[in-house]
């Protein structure tokens, strides 16, 4: 993890380093730009010292915990990303439970009713979840519950909301977390439903049955057990990438997380935000795959790690 972690810190300070044109004009707002406050800003970014020694610093900076300061609202960007990552988080897990939910539930349906009418309409829901784009089925579902039918409210939420009640807070974020879980039921039912499969055509399926247990008892505790370990690496890895695919759903939805406050940073021109908040994404899919790896021991004992 470390050379990945030192390789994530040069590419996101690459981003600032690097990029193409006068960055510090265009994070100004448009029309005559005073020397004054190009001047203060390239000092506040240190762009007039060589690369290397930036580096240096903004390494120095990390390890502080200094992520630098945002030049748009005048804070520093390590408070902006805290006060909205535990949106994201909040968002990606319910995405995450309800896509569980919805795999475990159809992919077993499918796979002790294969080849029939049941499996085939799993099969076909799969595809179409996998095949839509997310954005597409984002604002389908705002247009529909949100203006059409006036179930649920069409943006906003976040743990703000939670001073308005538990149901406020919980219907703001149900349109979003179906968005961003979709693609991802999709794809896990598919899993579940091919692994489950060959696992039942084990010997020692057989066996369990041979000696009177019933079928309840041999799906639970025997073959959906031994069933997980694909979809575990599975929702390990997707769930570091709903982090970063939260970008759009947030957008679209207004919701107050890492996503949208990208997304304004870049609008912004404030590069300094757009720098940690892509920073903090990377980081957290290395952490997650790396925990992804111990649960493999937890979860299948024939794993052990020397």
């Amino acid at each position: 993890m470390i050379p990945v972690l030192i390789g994530i810190t040069f590419i996101v300070f690459a981003l600032l380093a690097f990029a193409p044109g006068n960055f510090v004009s265009l994070m100004l707002s448009s029309g005559v730009v005073n020397p004054d406050a190009v001047a203060r800003i390239r000092n506040e970014l240190g762009t007039t010292q060589p690369w290397g020694a930036r580096y240096l610093h903004y390494l120095a900076g990390l390890a502080r915990g200094d992520l630098g300061r945002s030049i748009v609202f005048d804070q520093p960007v390590a408070r902006q990303i805290v006060q909205a990552f535990p949106n994201t988080v909040i968002l990606t897990v319910a995405a995450t439970m309800f896509a569980l939910s919805i795999a475990v539930a159809a992919g077993t349906i499918s796979a002790v009713k294969r080849n029939t009418v049941l499996d085939y309409a799993a099969m076909l829901v799969s595809v179409g979840g996998v095949s839509v784009p997310s954005f597409w089925l984002g604002l389908v579902l705002l247009l529909w519950f949100g203006l059409e039918l006036h179930w649920l409210p069409i943006g906003g939420g976040g743990v703000g909301s939670l001073q308005n009640g538990g149901w406020d807070f919980l219907s703001h974020l149900i349109l979003p977390a179906v968005t961003l879980g979709a693609e991802l039921a999709a794809l896990l039912t598919r899993l579940v439903r091919n692994t489950l499969l060959d696992v039942l055509s084990e010997d020692y399926i057989r066996t369990a049955r041979a000696k009177g247990l019933g079928g309840v008892t041999v799906l639970t505790r025997h073959a959906l057990k031994n069933a997980l370990l694909p979809v575990v690496t599975t929702v390990g890895v997707q769930f570091g990438g709903l982090l970063g695919g939260a970008v759009i759903i947030e957008t679209i939805y207004a919701w107050p997380g890492m996503g949208l406050l990208t997304v304004t940073a870049i609008q912004q021109r404030d590069l300094p935000v757009v720098q940690g908040t892509v920073l903090v994404f990377a980081v957290c899919f290395v952490f997650i795959v790396l925990l992804t790896d111990l649960l493999y021991v937890a979860i299948d004992p024939r794993i052990h790690y020397d």
